[in-house]
């Protein structure tokens, strides 16, 4: 039975998204529509000798030839509405909202005439009076506001919240956690990565609601996913459907403050992500979190980004055993290797990093780094980090970080004609390179 259940989820999921895309077509053309994916989907489970779903022993309501096309499909709506609605249920009690307050100045707006310098007589002081005040502004103390709000989610019971750092990201601000029970709690941050988009908050509670943290690694584009957040910061735990639309995107991003970053290895997802959807979670059909929801594009529909959620589990490791994030660093200054790089240089290969820098005042090799040390050159190419081939989607930077402090890794790499293996082992990015 079980087995039956976890074919059947990923079945109706793959036809309620059908029946999303398939809203604007009339009612009759799409159930015959679902029917006939349903039917082939049977089909496949009838013909296949290994699987568990066998339709010779199935309920009669389940074979489309039993009813007619409308019939047959409308009865799938009820499991679908049912699945999605069992994940969200249990997911949501785990998901928080963040109120961002602040003391703002309170600004006060007078009138000056800007004539009272000049001394007028009194019988024309009253025409000058109104017609030539002007409006002027002073600060008249402070008062604490809401000033934004994000979403967040737990993964411990005892209170250890995840969120995108832009949401906590301001020192002098104050952070409140408000629960799905609607109770709510100051929250410290913990910590701030030093370059995801990704922070770990804390509230001081005990026996909460919690989220599974899945496995990004294994995600294959048109996995379904479901979003939920604190939506525009107003409408709490809003949940939108869709389908992962691409894997390990690269984007420069700007926060509500102007702030830009470049966010590198990101999931692209047509599930609705908006701006107080930040530091949500990006579920799996099995309710796992896979992601971290931090950006979308300005002016574009469905389409969304998230950070994998591993490596939020590499900071949360590093933080619980370290007490502080430490970043791999190998210490080269390099292009990633495309078509037009190849063609600029007369690189031998269209893939890989070269080692090299436009700027005279600076060296492609950083000096004293483990690049240095290993004997790696300005003109060198990488192609590959312990088998791992580098191309512009997988970046070289993406790969280190996903190594640790210390750890030695095999370089192949190209010189001058000839291929060779180099082993490094990878330091620690200095304070003074963060914001680089």
């Amino acid at each position: 039975m079980a087995m039956r259940k976890k074919l059947l989820i990923p079945l109706l999921l793959f036809i309620f998204g059908f029946f999303a895309f398939s809203f604007t077509f009339s009612s009759q053309n799409f159930l015959s529509q679902v029917n006939d994916i349903f039917e082939n989907f049977l089909n496949f489970f009838k013909s296949s000798p290994t699987s568990s779903f066998q339709t010779s022993t199935s309920p009669q309501f389940l074979k489309p030839s039993s009813f007619s096309q409308r019939t047959s499909s409308l009865l799938l709506l009820p499991y679908l509405e049912s699945e999605i609605t069992d994940i969200v249920k249990k997911a949501s009690p785990a998901v928080v909202s963040i109120v961002i307050s602040k003391y703002v100045p309170i600004i006060e707006e007078y009138y000056s005439n800007p004539f009272k310098e000049f001394d007028l007589p009194p019988e024309l002081e009253p025409f000058f009076k109104f017609e030539f005040e002007v409006p002027q502004y002073r600060t008249k103390g402070y008062q604490k506001q809401e000033i934004g709000g994000g979403t967040g989610f737990i993964i411990s019971s005892d209170g250890l919240i995840l969120t995108n750092k832009h949401v906590v990201d301001d020192e002098k601000a104050e952070y409140t956690v408000y629960l799905n029970d609607g109770r709510k709690f100051k929250a410290r941050v913990l910590v701030k990565h030093p370059i995801d988009d990704i922070a770990l908050i804390k509230i001081d509670a005990q026996n909460l609601p919690t989220l599974r943290l899945g496995d990004s690694d294994n995600l294959q584009i048109g996995q379904f996913v479901i979003a939920i957040g604190n939506a525009l910061g107003e409408f709490q735990n809003t949940v939108s459907f869709g389908v992962i639309s691409g894997l390990k995107r690269n984007i420069v991003a700007s926060d509500s403050s102007g702030k830009v970053e470049r966010l590198e290895g990101l999931i692209q997802t047509d599930a609705a992500i908006n701006y107080g959807n930040s530091g949500g979670p990006l579920i799996n059909i099995y309710g796992e979190v896979v992601g971290i929801n931090t950006a979308i594009v300005s002016g574009a529909q469905n389409i969304g980004f998230a950070i994998p959620i591993n490596r939020a589990k590499r900071m949360i490791e590093d933080w619980q055993t370290q007490g502080k994030i430490e970043i791999p660093f190998l210490g080269i200054k390099y292009l990633l290797i495309d078509d037009k790089v190849k063609e600029k240089f007369n690189l031998p290969f269209d893939y890989g990093a070269y080692i090299y820098t436009e700027l005279k005042s600076e060296k492609a090799i950083i000096p004293n780094s483990p690049a240095e040390q290993s004997g790696l050159q300005e003109g060198d190419i990488i192609l590959e980090v312990d088998g791992e081939k580098i191309t512009t989607q997988n970046t070289l930077a993406q790969i280190i970080r996903k190594k640790k402090v210390g750890q030695v890794v095999n370089l192949k790499v190209w010189r001058q004609g000839k291929i060779l293996e180099i082993r490094v082992k990878l330091g620690k990015l200095p304070e003074n390179l963060l914001s680089q």
